[in-house]
């Protein structure tokens, strides 16, 4: 390591007796009901798939149902509008709580494994979003028992789910509760982001990182600069729907289709978010059933990357039939024709692989087939739609169906799948049967096909999409009948694998099945609930088959951290490109605040779906509370000296500033704020560019430029104050910092707010009236929750101060603030020049 003492692995030095002990107590999970409060990646990541699963399994019961409905003509097993609600459910429990959720578990689960970490660096966080996920999905599927359950269609088009044609609540459970399940995804990618650039063994560079890990680190970031546009697009829409606020409303300067353009951006990386895990792990599979290193490493991790970056310009692909300009038609239709390269690079390095080896036709080699049968045919319908003449044609109807049902099943469910068959040894005291498995492709792999093949001819003869019944005189009758055959087949090939899960998962943290695949990664170590007794220096891309022996040093003790030196959790952080030690960090254990922290944020959000609005606002504070009380645990400080890691190579406990894994998790976040952002900015000039001449509307008073130029400065006086306490707090002067900081959050950035809203509301601009005025109280809001929560934050920085939990030395939770004051600043300070200079300039 550069910089670092020159060591010598494997250490041949005895481990002293007890430490295999101490780790063994350290990283126990807790019995009884404590055990919900547990921690450890091993046990969330199987909760998260295991909650997947389910709501996979419910939402394929949803569509048997609507199978049986289609499968003759006239047929009236359900009545229209419960239909509405069977393919809304459908959709949207198979896109926001099945395939986003399954692919970040196994995420959650295998990345430290993969890694050489012993956790993830914020466990807690995983667990939030676990049990945020788990709670509001699970009440959102109930609605469908109480006749609430959303029916405007898993994309829920406006004007159509505006409050004028959807008055009921049905439409509000998927806006706050798909909005609250996105910002629990939201979550884990951050925690997944710094996972993976921070905590990988130590000589796992990023050209030695397992593709797997790279496709979630893409994944991961794609989710945080796609999923805002969603999460903006259900605010803007349930505050039409709550308050007035007309962004959908063309009589009132609204638009329907901006709804189109936000929720697009969102969906169609989504198809990519879903897709780049799976290829990942397709990426892992290959390779061991081949015996044989992945052909074209580099170039996979290029496609993996240029995928993520591609699939950002394909949003209009969906929008083909609204009316755009043709010159705009012709570039989306390029670019999603583009975005086959990259897929295809990745198809032909797996069967480059294949070809180079031996191959042996396990359960999990016969799902890799599959998938790359069916998904080859996706792909190639999605040619076909990307050309705007036959899209034009086939848009809503089956054929799309077919189309997307081809991508999603072949594309992630067979990896998926495949997945399963391949890693459950790493879990469980047995795998799962080979024999049972290679049924469950069958009746899986015929059932697809027979179900959805059909499908592009019942679309080519007409049969549009979303509808509940048909008359037999037009001929999709039988067609439909072997559809709804076929998806019985799949049906029977889940059940069946439920059936072998059942029979052969036996979870254990320590006793697994092995290396029952002669696998080359490091997930294969002998692993218990601390994950592998000692962390490894990583050579090669394939270690366990280039470094002989490795396994039973690293279960001999015979690497980095094979004890537990402070005493508490740890891992090591490793620089981000070369994965060179950096320093220590003490991992958060169980705990209840993050339990209830999630339990009381998906209340808040449920109870307003119903207009509740008292009990929800106490469950807002009962979670900001518990949020508060999370954090007050974290933050160690510099309690321990450094510690030997072995080797003779010491590293410090605690980093603050950039070096701080909380400072890398911070900047994530306001990555994911500034996107939001940036989506409401696309949404004021969209809203212009529908209004040109009439932005601001007729007769609308614009505030003077003092009231401006007051609040700018104000903003400018938070940021420099902010400044200014971090200056005195390096100086040593605390409590001069603190009154700084204190000064900055309250009086100047919450005056500042309160400046520009008083003085567009003396302009008499009121938000009700037009679709200007709604957006610019809305970028008025997104900087007023930065400003509350400094409000909020700032007093409880001062009273950890108070308790000697912040000081010169101390002073990572400090640091997230400052990160927060200035991006607050920041933002006020575009928001102030989009509101009162874009009005002037183009007036």
């Amino acid at each position: 390591m550069s910089g670092e003492p020159e060591v010598s692995f494997p250490n041949p030095t005895p481990r002293p007796e007890g430490e295999l002990e101490q780790l063994k107590r350290i990283w126990r999970p807790p019995s009884g009901l404590g055990f919900l409060t547990v921690v450890n990646n091993t046990y969330i990541g199987l909760f998260y798939v295991g909650a997947a699963v389910m709501f996979f399994v419910l939402a394929g019961i949803l569509a048997l149902i609507m199978r049986t409905q289609l499968a003759v003509p006239d047929n009236d097993l359900v009545s229209d509008g419960l239909y509405n609600q069977l393919f809304t459910m459908h959709g949207t429990m198979m896109m926001f709580l099945f395939a986003v959720p399954a692919v970040e578990a196994m995420g959650v689960y295998l990345l430290p494994n993969m890694l050489a970490a012993r956790d993830l660096p914020f466990p807690r966080l995983s667990a939030f979003a676990f049990w945020a996920y788990l709670i509001g999905g699970s009440v959102f599927f109930l609605s469908i028992f109480w006749g609430l359950a959303p029916d405007g269609g898993w994309f829920m088009y406006p004007p159509l789910t505006s409050i004028e044609y959807s008055p009921a609540d049905n439409a509000d459970f998927w806006l706050l509760g798909i909005g609250f399940i996105e910002i629990s995804a939201i979550a884990g990618a951050i925690e997944i982001v710094c996972g993976v650039l921070l905590t990988r063994a130590p000589g796992m560079s990023l050209d030695k990182m397992p593709v797997y890990a790279w496709a979630m680190l893409v994944f991961a970031g794609m989710i945080i600069f796609a999923f805002p546009a969603v999460i903006l697009a259900t605010l803007l829409l349930e505050l039409e729907r709550a308050f007035g606020w007309p962004f959908f409303i063309p009589g009132q300067g609204g638009d329907p289709l901006l709804w189109q353009h936000l929720f697009w951006f969102f969906g169609h990386p989504e198809v990519y978010i879903i897709f780049l895990p799976a290829a990942g792990m397709v990426s892992m599979i290959v390779p061991t059933i081949a015996q044989k290193p992945l052909v074209g490493y580099r170039l996979v991790v290029l496609a993996v990357i240029g995928t993520g970056v591609l699939s950002f310009g394909l949003w209009v692909h969906h929008m083909f039939a609204t009316g755009l300009p043709q010159l705009s038609l012709s570039f989306f239709s390029a670019a999603s024709m583009a975005v086959a390269i990259p897929s295809g690079i990745q198809i032909f390095a797996w069967i480059a692989t294949i070809a180079s080896g031996k191959v042996r036709l396990t359960t999990p080699s016969l799902f890799i087939l599959g998938f790359l049968f069916i998904f080859t045919i996706g792909g190639l319908t999605g040619v076909m739609v990307a050309m705007v003449p036959f899209d034009w044609q086939a848009h809503d109807t089956y054929f799309i169906v077919a189309h997307l049902h081809y991508v999603l099943i072949g594309g992630m469910v067979f990896p998926l799948f495949a997945a399963f068959y391949y890693w459950v040894p790493v879990a469980s005291r047995r795998a799962l049967s080979e024999k049972v498995g290679r049924w469950v492709f069958g009746l899986m792999f015929v059932g697809v096909n027979v179900a959805f093949f059909p499908m592009h001819i019942t679309g080519l003869i007409g049969m549009p999409r979303r509808v509940s019944t048909y008359p037999a005189d037009l001929g999709w009758g039988d067609l439909n009948m072997v559809s709804t055959i076929g998806a019985y087949l799949i049906g029977a090939g889940v059940l069946l694998f439920l059936i072998d899960v059942a029979r052969n998962f036996r979870i254990t943290s320590a006793d697994n099945a092995g290396n029952v695949w002669n696998a080359p990664t490091l997930e294969w170590l002998p692993n218990d609930n601390y994950a592998t007794r000692s962390i490894p220096i990583v050579a090669s891309r394939d270690p366990l088959w280039d470094q002989p022996g490795l396994a039973e040093d690293v279960e001999a003790g015979r690497y980095y951290l094979p004890n537990a030196p402070t005493g508490y959790r740890e891992t090591i952080v490793t620089s981000p490109v070369t994965a060179e030690p950096r320093y220590i960090v003490q991992i958060p254990g169980p705990g209840w605040f993050h339990v209830l922290a999630a339990a009381f944020t998906a209340a808040c959000f449920l109870l307003l779906t119903v207009k509740l609005v008292t009990p929800a606002i106490i469950c807002g504070v009962l979670a900001v509370f518990f949020v508060l009380a999370w954090a007050w645990q974290l933050d160690p400080g510099p309690t321990h000296p450094p510690v030997d890691i072995g080797g003779g190579l010491k590293l410090p406990v605690y980093k603050t500033g950039s070096g701080s894994h909380s400072w890398w998790a911070t900047i994530c976040f306001l990555l994911v704020a500034g996107t939001t952002f940036l989506c409401m900015i696309f949404s004021y000039l969209f809203l212009w560019l529908s209004n040109v001449g009439d932005w601001p509307p007729a007769g609308t008073a614009l505030p003077a430029l003092s009231w401006a130029s007051g609040s700018a400065a104000l903003y400018l006086a938070s940021a420099l104050l902010a400044w200014g306490a971090s200056r005195t707090l390096a100086a040593g002067r605390l409590w001069t910092s603190q009154g700084l900081l204190l000064l900055g959050a309250l009086p100047a950035l919450c005056g500042a707010l309160g400046v520009d809203g008083w003085g567009f509301w003396q302009a008499g601009l009121r938000p009700q009236d037009h679709a200007y005025g709604a957006a610019v109280y809305t970028i008025l809001c997104l900087t007023g929750v930065f400003a509350f929560t400094l409000a909020i934050f700032t007093p409880f920085l001062t009273l950890r101060a108070a308790f000697g939990r912040l000081d010169t030395a101390r002073r990572a939770s400090f640091d997230v603030g400052l990160l927060l004051f200035y991006y607050t600043a920041g933002q006020a300070l575009v928001g102030l020049l989009l509101t009162h200079g874009f009005p002037r300039a183009v007036g």
